[in-house]
């Protein structure tokens, strides 16, 4: 049960500890591992786990212990290797060995361990696109969560895929200003700077007050413009300026003046601003509320965020909601003693 504490510190981290954040890092900007759970293995030998992999998914039952204990205690990389000396090996790819010999969300969560990230994101993003319905929600956390080269990334992993441009193929899928922000970011071109312009941050706080809370209707554009824009030391900033200018946070404006996928993405993107690990732990709670749990949400955001910030992560959910990551999976989504239990408790390693 999450207690008035819990809410309380929820909207006070969303919203009001932005001085704070002016000299903090951010996954947005920083391109290291240092944060994420899974590293290189010392000692790493592709054609030794190959042959145990081979062995596990062979033999007379797949041995889930072996491909658990595998997969998730080498790097992306090192797994980019196994593949290849597996395919090597024995003339088929990992991937169809695992899935002719695994099933379920297990099955699901092994291919996309293997899966190189820029790749997988594309696979989501065709995912969230299939079918009769957009899926609107993992676009947005998608290009809300993504840094510039992670979104080029994706981008060009697309085009390898389909032969098309992705953004070609999103214009086709989303409408309004909502497709404008989404597009925006799609280009991967928001300001890198690490440079603060104090002044600048003042305008463009005083130019989204006048275009909102001050205005009769609200000027959409100017929002999306500097939102999708400006680099995240600089908006950090301008978020501490907007807050001191209207009296209200910016997240509270936009909740306030807007509505429906456009107040969703821009909100999303000033909590990644803020602190992308918190805005995945939000996604992650929401994933298991309610009377079903969705495992392609825990999928997506734990394997891709495994080399990147999953310690950070953990640490927000445990801050937000009062228990461990894993204790909250076990708990609510049923999974003890399951293979798919058991891999996310090795991607995430001590958060027992």
């Amino acid at each position: 049960m999450i207690t008035f504490q819990k809410i309380y510190y929820f909207s006070f981290y969303f919203q009001d500890d932005l001085d704070l954040l002016l000299e903090s890092p951010s996954s947005l900007t920083v391109n290291s591992t240092a944060r994420g759970t899974i590293k290189e293995k010392p000692g790493f030998n592709a054609g030794e786990d190959a042959a145990a992999l081979r062995k596990a998914i062979e033999g007379i039952g797949t041995t889930e212990k072996t491909l658990i204990d595998i997969l998730t205690q080498r790097s992306n990389a090192q797994r980019q290797l196994i593949c290849k000396a597996y395919q090597d090996a024995t003339g088929r790819t990992l991937c169809d060995a695992l899935e002719g010999d695994t099933h379920g969300h297990f099955e699901d969560i092994l291919v996309a361990l293997i899966t190189p990230p820029a790749k997988f994101d594309c696979q989501e993003f065709i995912q969230a696109i299939k079918g009769a319905g957009t899926t609107e929600s993992i676009l947005i956390e998608l290009f809300a969560s993504r840094s510039n080269h992670q979104i080029k990334a994706m981008c060009d992993a697309y085009l390898a895929e389909t032969g098309r441009a992705l953004i070609h193929d999103l214009k086709s899928e989303v409408s309004g200003d909502f497709e404008k922000t989404l597009l925006i970011l799609a280009e991967g071109k928001r300001d890198e700077s690490t440079n603060v312009d104090v002044a600048k941050a003042k305008e463009d706080a005083k130019i989204m007050y006048e275009a909102g809370e001050k205005n009769w209707g609200t000027e959409e554009s100017k929002f999306i413009d500097i939102l999708c824009h400006r680099s995240v030391p600089q908006l950090r900033q301008t978020l501490v300026e907007y807050k001191s200018l209207s009296g209200k946070t910016l997240q509270e404006s936009i909740e306030r003046e807007m509505s429906g996928r456009l107040e969703e993405i821009l909100v999303a993107i000033v909590k990644c601003v803020k602190s992308v690990p918190a805005y995945l732990a939000e996604r992650l709670y929401k994933s298991m509320k309610g009377a079903s749990t969705t495992e392609s949400t825990l999928t997506r955001i734990i394997v891709s965020r495994s080399e990147v910030d999953l310690q950070d992560i953990k640490a927000e959910y445990k801050k937000l909601f009062g228990t461990s990551l894993y204790s909250n999976i076990e708990m609510q989504a049923g999974f003890p003693l399951s293979e798919l239990g058991r891999d996310i408790e090795k991607i995430m390693r001590d958060d027992k």
